[in-house]
């Protein structure tokens, strides 16, 4: 029976007087706090504050497109009710900007950071994320988390002068790792955040040492994970993979809605007036059981990660290297050169002369931004259109199957 918590009776009468009163949370980021590289450009308007303009500039990149074909979780089934990315970074935004709005956060920073944060995932999800930073590392001593890249895409390839705070969230939101309590890790300066962007490339440590700079980044990263934890199950069950009786009913419940109304009470509840936020231990004792049921039911499913094994992985290594042969060739005729250094060039509205040319990036590097940018249907055609004798394919599981 399906069981939703409420917030205590005494904090809705607060919020409610709160509200009442328009007091202002002191810890929300202020419109006049806002930092970007070049203060001259977007000055907010009263019709498109600063974070807005954010969210704004992160939509119309058209690299937003394609959040609709890049898979969540399930990347070998013909079925258009399980989640792709853009359901996904939708999902978050909505959890987020509910809790943020009774905390009385800046919901549009919040939208901001929600939108943008997958931006720069792989295709075929988290799988198709470690065998690309495996590639980078063998051939360019570096790593690649799709986080980070996500930064990269709106600051480093496809310049749109988005904020410091946003850019931060973005960095920050590693959905992988769980805490308890998150309190903000400030970075004023974008000297400390490139320093920061750097060393993840560096040293794959550095990823779990992340800490969002601003309480808005502390909720959208942790409803990443309650946005991700029963919609991977709701989407598993209709596949028909698990069954609902198979996951605990523990305090958070186990179908979708009662995760995310749960989590959220319980997070608004220990937070709300603090200048961290948090949720009580048997809260987060109930997510990490959660995330672990999650992981052995689903993410490590022995059929799907053997396709992941057999065919995507092979399939990843031979267009590295063939992309890698054409950029280093500098055929203008090239795929590697019509579908993504003219396409980033048509698409760069700050590269007039303000940050050196995309064509000077390292090799490596551009071939890892457009293993990066494609979707799963692209990086199969392509691999189709460049080996059309190659050993690999994927099968999918049919509409009809």
């Amino acid at each position: 029976m399906a069981n939703y918590h409420s917030l205590s009776d005494e904090l809705q009468q607060q919020i409610r007087e709160d509200q009442r009163q328009h007091k202002i949370n002191p810890y929300a980021v202020k419109e006049e706090e806002v930092v970007r590289r070049m203060a001259g450009h977007d000055r907010p308007r009263l019709w498109r504050p600063v974070f807005v303009s954010d969210t704004e500039k992160i939509m119309h990149i058209p690299y937003y497109n394609r959040y609709s074909d890049k898979t969540q979780v399930f990347s070998f089934y013909q079925n258009d009710d399980i989640s792709r990315r853009a359901l996904h970074v939708q999902i978050v935004s909505r959890i987020a900007r509910n809790i943020g709005r009774v905390l009385r956060l800046n919901e549009s920073l919040i939208e901001a950071i929600s939108l943008g944060h997958d931006i720069g995932h792989t295709p075929f999800g988290h799988a198709g994320e470690r065998i690309l930073s495996e590639l980078y590392q063998q051939h360019a001593g570096r790593y690649f988390n799709h986080n980070v890249h996500s930064v990269r895409v709106l600051d480093g390839i496809i310049h749109r002068n988005i904020s410091l705070q946003t850019l931060d969230g973005i960095l920050c939101h590693n959905g992988e790792l769980e805490l308890s309590e998150y309190r903000p890790c400030v970075r004023r300066t974008f000297e400390e955040f490139d320093e920061t962007v750097e060393s993840c490339y560096v040293d794959e440590t550095n990823i779990s040492k992340l800490i969002p700079g601003t309480l808005e980044g502390c909720v959208m990263r942790i409803c990443d994970i309650i946005a991700y934890l029963g919609k991977d199950r709701q989407d598993a069950v209709r596949l028909g993979l698990v069954e609902d009786t198979q996951f605990s009913d523990g305090v958070i419940g186990t179908h979708n809605s009662e995760i995310i109304n749960n989590f959220s009470v319980n997070i608004i509840e220990n937070s709300y007036g603090k200048p961290y936020l948090k949720m009580d231990e048997e809260y987060f004792e109930a997510l990490k059981k959660a995330k672990k049921e999650n992981y052995e039911m689903i993410y490590n499913n022995k059929n799907l990660n053997a396709l992941y094994k057999e065919q995507i992985r092979p399939m990843f290594g031979q267009l590295y290297e063939e992309l890698l042969r054409q950029a280093k060739s500098g055929d203008s005729n090239s795929v590697f050169y019509r579908h993504h250094i003219a396409y980033v060039n048509k698409n760069n509205y700050y590269g007039n002369g303000e940050f050196p040319p995309y064509e000077d990036e390292e090799k490596n590097q551009q071939v890892v931004d457009f293993l990066a940018s494609v979707t799963d249907d692209y990086f199969i055609e392509l691999y189709k259109y460049l080996f059309p004798k190659g050993n690999h394919e994927v099968k999918f599981t049919g509409y009809f199957d």
